[in-house]
């Protein structure tokens, strides 16, 4: 695709040409938040974990909290677009991209958390120098690796041609692009051949993701502490990881939609078939808490109980009934009627909720069970200092910065994907229909 093939696309290439003041007036708060994550990261270091509010039993706190959390949005593009993909769904062409890169960028601020939370930056090389394979620890090193590995492939092969284009546009950075087109030229073999490895990942990242939060999930599952140790974890993880992936992207959406100005691109028919899912899953999480909580309250043990009372009517209540109101009552109320749903106000304000409480949903797995140990202690709190708040805003602050980076070098809407949907798309489609209808008789 040459320049004067894209017509109307151009304002997809805007972003790239030029950079307003306001990206910078964005940016640079967003890079002063990282800067004062770091120092009180230099202060940890300094002074060790005694920094933070982590204490015996409770080993892990807010940097746990942020890696389920951080591992559980980075389902929201590179699974999405994949099934999306595979389904044939002609709407996913504007999405996929502003999907696919939150998956990859997200990932590296949820091993993060886990670097934070060791103390010593240097013995994560113990894992990999000593590994035991016994360990689930070992098992998550294994699965995030495999999973940041495919989904930035997944995210690099529908970037080529796009590169191409900007290669061909000359500029400073046609030498940057020149080396990741990889000699892209277009041509039918190429295109083939890039559609079928495309089609292959898809395929291949699927059950990759799947198994991601499943195995973060047996971190817990496999101990015996407390409401941890439950055989539903593995699902329950995964509908979680997926709903609050689903928020991302739609907030993402929203961003991009408003900055750039892509109203033509990501219209409201987008916002609603996303809106539909995380209707699903807002029913599917709603289901697994459950019968979580109802299998524990069925169950009776004494230790069960306590974390579960803890929750329901104890000190961590205000929390729990916050996280039922933002996950359950105000996303089934704004997104269940279809005058809201299809706005994308109703989207975003529903999205914002769900990632509000589950981040809290992760917060009140990791520390009431910890908070109440099988040997009852009376002397046991928890509470998060001030260094792992700053380091918290740190990380969410570095992630909207690179993402707002990425836009800056390649395309957040796909232009080839685009321009093959008005080509070929509608002839595609109604190919697909004819072969799913019955023959008329002769």
């Amino acid at each position: 695709m040459h320049a004067e093939e894209l017509g109307a696309d151009e304002v997809l290439l805007r972003p790239i040409q030029r950079t307003t003041r306001a990206f910078w007036l964005f940016s640079v708060p967003l890079v002063g938040i990282w800067i004062w994550g770091m120092y009180a990261w230099t202060r940890q270091l300094d002074s060790g974990l005694q920094m933070t509010g982590m204490n015996v039993p409770v080993y892990w706190g807010l940097y746990i909290t942020g890696f389920v959390f951080f591992i559980g949005i980075s389902h929201a593009g590179t699974l999405i677009s994949a099934i999306l993909r595979l389904c044939h769904a002609e709407w996913r062409r504007p999405i996929t991209r502003a999907a696919e890169v939150i998956t990859v960028l997200v990932l590296f601020f949820g091993a993060g958390c886990v670097i934070l939370d060791l103390g010593r930056a240097d013995r994560v090389m113990n894992v990999i120098l000593h590994p035991n394979f016994q360990s689930p620890l070992v098992w998550d090193v294994c699965s995030i690796t495999v999973y940041l590995t495919a989904s930035t492939v997944y995210l690099y092969l529908p970037l080529i041609p796009d590169i191409a284009l900007l290669r061909d546009r000359g500029g400073s950075r046609q030498w940057f692009y020149r080396i990741l087109a990889l000699g892209w030229s277009g041509s039918p073999g190429q295109k083939r051949l890039l559609e079928r490895i495309i089609g292959v990942m898809a395929v291949i990242v699927i059950p990759i993701a799947v198994s991601v939060h499943t195995v973060v999930s047996w971190v817990f599952a496999m101990t015996v502490q407390p409401m941890w140790h439950s055989t539903i974890f593995g699902p329950y993880f995964v509908v979680g990881a997926i709903f609050s992936g689903i928020a991302a992207i739609l907030i993402a959406m929203a961003i991009v939609r408003k900055a750039y100005g892509l109203q033509h691109y990501l219209k409201p028919v987008h916002f609603n078939n996303l809106g539909l899912l995380l209707l699903v899953f807002a029913a599917l999480w709603t289901y697994f808490t459950l019968a979580e909580f109802l299998t524990t309250y069925y169950g009776s043990d004494p230790s069960h109980m306590t974390v579960f009372t803890s929750k329901f009517t104890g000190r961590y209540a205000y929390l729990f009934w916050t996280m039922v109101a933002t996950c359950l009552v105000i996303p089934m109320a704004l997104l269940v009627r279809r005058k809201t749903r299809a706005t994308v106000w109703g989207c975003v304000v529903a999205s914002i909720s769900v990632e509000i409480g589950m981040w809290l949903e992760r917060y009140l797995i990791v520390v009431p069970s910890l908070s109440n140990p099988r040997l009852p202690r009376a002397d046991v709190s928890y509470f998060p200092t001030w260094v792992e708040w700053s380091l918290l805003a740190g990380f969410l602050a570095m992630f909207v910065f690179l993402y707002g980076l990425f836009t800056k070098f390649f395309p957040i809407i796909s232009v080839w994907e685009i321009k093959e949907g008005r080509e070929h798309a509608l002839d595609e489609v109604a190919t697909r229909v004819r072969a799913t209808l019955p023959d008329s008789p002769a």
